[in-house]
């Protein structure tokens, strides 16, 4: 079972990185052919549509009564995205931020984490709790998509992106999509039974082994999308998701079975290192940049924040 749980590892890993380039060049073509900008095709179509198996992997757990990777999942991805996938993202090749991003919606994704921090003061997430968090998910969805039909810059970059067919280019979009989805899962699974092989707590596997999985359809989109110079896609993915798991995520999680009896130290430490990872944002942002030095700091604090975990 071991051995299978590796060779499910490995051939997850090479199914994901073929349909993640599939899934960012059929996502952009497809709302391009309907005027949507790359920003908005980074948070909305592949920032919420990889963060699929986040959502899915949440709902399970918190009906099977494990909060730990429930939250965690949704937590410690939001952590993973910001330290380990735009830094490594940065690293393969220097992103370029949109200064409209700091004044919009890295304050929003900012005040939801803060939302959430309070409600999870009693180490509890109600159903009500969650319920409205779902409804802050809607009103920033529609504001977002009521925004960008108002804005006339529509930039894209010269890309062959843009000369794919409608009905080819939506083929490509759920095709892509269905197999991130299958492979991240195959990939969580094996990477669990690793992981509780070792004697690895529930809430350690949320927000480590849980959270980098299902994580990975960020990472392999992001990355592919900076390489084919889609910088609004491959930063607007990692807001969009971020997004997505702290109100999504979490609100239908709660929602299928309101979680109680937290951990305190999803407050004292992972609430606090994710805050801090979005503040962060603000800094990498002013620069208009995030070069590979930067990059290598961020994949560093992830590795910290890892340790710290494990330890």
């Amino acid at each position: 079972m071991f051995i299978l749980s590796l060779l499910a590892l490995l051939g997850g890993l090479v199914v994901m990185l073929w349909s993640a380039d599939r899934f960012v060049s059929g996502a952009a073509a497809t709302a391009r052919h309907f005027g949507m900008p790359s920003l908005l095709i980074g948070m909305i179509i592949v920032g919420f549509g990889t963060s699929a198996p986040e959502l899915i992997v949440s709902a399970i757990a918190a009906y099977e009564n494990a909060p730990g990777i429930a939250l965690g999942n949704a937590y410690g991805s939001n952590i993973c995205n910001i330290a380990l996938i735009l830094g490594f993202t940065a690293m393969v090749s220097p992103v370029i931020i949109q200064k409209k991003l700091v004044r919009r919606e890295i304050p929003i994704l900012t005040a939801i984490t803060i939302l959430t921090i309070y409600f999870l003061t009693d180490l509890s997430m109600t159903r009500f709790e969650s319920i409205l968090m779902l409804i802050v998910f809607a009103i920033i969805v529609i504001e977002m998509v009521w925004s960008a039909k108002k804005s006339k810059s529509v930039d894209y970059q010269d890309s062959d992106i843009n000369l794919i067919p409608i009905n080819k280019a939506f083929f490509w979009l759920i095709i892509g999509l269905i197999a991130l989805c299958l492979s991240s899962r195959t990939m969580v699974w094996a990477a669990v039974y690793i992981a509780q092989t070792f004697g690895i707590s529930d809430m350690i596997i949320g927000l480590t082994v849980v959270a980098v999985g299902t994580s990975l359809p960020e990472l392999a989109s992001s990355i592919v999308a900076a390489r084919k110079g889609e910088h609004d896609i491959a930063f607007g993915n990692i807001i969009g998701s971020n997004i997505f798991n702290t109100l999504a995520v979490v609100g239908i999680a709660g929602s299928v079975a309101p979680i109680h009896d937290l951990e305190s130290a999803i407050l004292s430490r992972d609430m606090v290192v994710m805050t801090a990872l979005t503040l962060s944002l603000f800094l990498l942002g002013r620069s208009g940049r995030i070069s590979r030095l930067k990059g290598v700091v961020l994949v560093g604090a992830y590795v910290g924040y890892t340790v710290w975990l494990v330890g």
